[in-house]
């Protein structure tokens, strides 16, 4: 394999030409992933078997992120047929200005260029960057973590077969393997656009310290609930207990339970009841962790003093006692990651409010985070959620990958007409 250099040069070249196919052979290419996946299932299965038969000292996060079966492949081939049935994003036109007479501006959508994309544990990952890459006409060198190098190596192969088939260039897509590359990587600050890490915070915040390359993610996902005076308490149980087990490890579940205090001894008795249910269900058991108001009432450990901030990606809940909304918003903007918090409630007023002053990429009320997620969001799949307040915020698809460009069609305008005042402009907007 060439170095990393050489393949990002290699890539920044073909990057132009991957911009300008036509948008029928970048559906081909998903379509014939898909097709390729499902034709392979069976040995892609063995290579994940490999991979999880290394796992034992990765942590059950992350062992559960490794796992690469028949539910997940059928969920990448979806998402891969949905982006090939949404509309092109490449090309579309957003504004258009007529300067002056025969002087026409137009700004439109073009894809990023060269994507570098870092990644840990979740080989369904490769599968949906590479789609979303494919679909918005952008080329990307990937490194997934070494313990599902097995897997990434099979997935990467199906997804490159698929992508030639359909006339794409050999070097638009590349998968790195060793961890000496990332470094390399983060050093090719000429020739990638855009770098997007996946993983645990920690890992983010390496890559975002060590590159000059533009990096889009999320450093934590410290989300929250908060259970407002005026919500429907049987439903609010529901929806923190979906947003905390349905899959403690990703992101997007819930870390911190915010109660309003009137109602937190019925809520925390409903609640109370159905975590017995799920712990007797599963035989797993919840650990929720108490400010000392919220332990006396629900018999917990107290919580400590990291503990609220602190993104757990287990089965483990900090619960905090709060005055009203604006004090669950105090301690959200604070506390929080910027990532996902919802209200659970029945007043639009307080709604409204949470709505208006979370500073988060996504603010819900009375659903689980855990629908924060570019699949549920119908992006067909997402490279990762941005906490970022530029360029793009939230589970980031097709659209995060594009950039725009202007045109302008004159006729020999020239500026010096206009510096002169022999010409001047008129600005008028025309249809896209």
């Amino acid at each position: 394999m060439l170095p990393i250099t050489e393949i990002a040069k290699q890539m920044k070249a073909a990057a132009p030409f991957v911009a300008a196919m036509e948008a029928n052979r970048r559906s081909e290419a998903l379509l014939g992933a898909a097709a390729l996946l499902r034709e392979n299932a069976e040995e892609i299965f063995r290579e994940n078997e490999k991979d999880m038969a290394l796992s034992d000292s990765l942590a059950l996060p992350l062992k559960k992120r490794l796992r690469f079966d028949r539910p997940k492949l059928e969920t990448v081939c979806r998402g891969l047929e949905e982006l090939a049935a949404l509309p092109d994003p490449v090309g579309t036109v957003t504004l258009r200005r007529e300067l002056d007479r025969d002087l026409v501006l137009s700004r439109i959508s073009v894809p990023i260029g060269v994507i570098g994309v870092v990644f840990e544990s979740r080989p369904d990952a490769l599968v949906q960057i590479s789609g979303l890459c494919f679909r918005s006409g952008n080329c990307a060198i990937l490194k997934g973590g070494s313990e599902a190098l097995h897997t990434n190596r099979i997935l990467f192969s199906l997804m490159r077969q698929a992508s030639l088939s359909a006339g794409f260039p050999e070097a638009a897509y590349a998968l790195a393997e060793t961890r000496e590359e990332i470094g390399e990587l983060l050093a090719c600050d000429a020739w990638v656009d855009l770098l997007i890490p996946r993983g645990s915070n920690a890992f983010v915040r390496y890559i975002m310290d060590h590159t000059r390359i533009p990096v889009l993610g999320h450093a934590a996902g410290v989300c929250h609930i908060y259970v407002d005076a005026a919500a429907d308490l049987a439903r609010a149980a529901k929806i923190v207990l979906d947003a905390k087990t349905q899959y403690p490890a990703a992101c997007n579940a819930v870390e911190t339970l915010l109660v309003a205090r009137p109602v937190a001894p019925v809520f925390f008795a409903i609640l109370t009841g159905r975590i017995k249910a799920f712990e007797a269900e599963n035989g797993k058991k919840i650990r929720l962790l108490g400010t000392p108001e919220a332990a006396a009432i629900l018999s917990c450990e107290q919580a400590g003093e990291d503990d609220f901030g602190h993104e757990f990606s287990d089965l483990t809940l900090a619960v905090k006692l709060v005055a009203d909304v604006d004090e669950a918003i105090d301690h959200i903007n604070r506390f929080g990651s910027h990532h996902t918090d919802a209200i659970l409630t029945e007043d639009d007023v307080a709604a409204e409010r949470f709505f208006r002053l979370v500073d988060s990429a996504g603010v819900y009320r009375n659903c689980s985070t855990r629908f924060a997620d570019g699949y549920r969001y119908g992006f067909g799949a997402e490279v990762g959620i941005s906490t970022s307040k530029i360029h793009a915020r939230g589970p980031v698809g097709v659209e995060g990958l594009l950039t725009y460009k202007y045109l302008i069609e004159g006729t020999g305008q020239t500026v010096g007409e206009y510096a002169n005042g022999s010409r001047s402009f008129h600005f008028r907007d025309l249809p896209c």
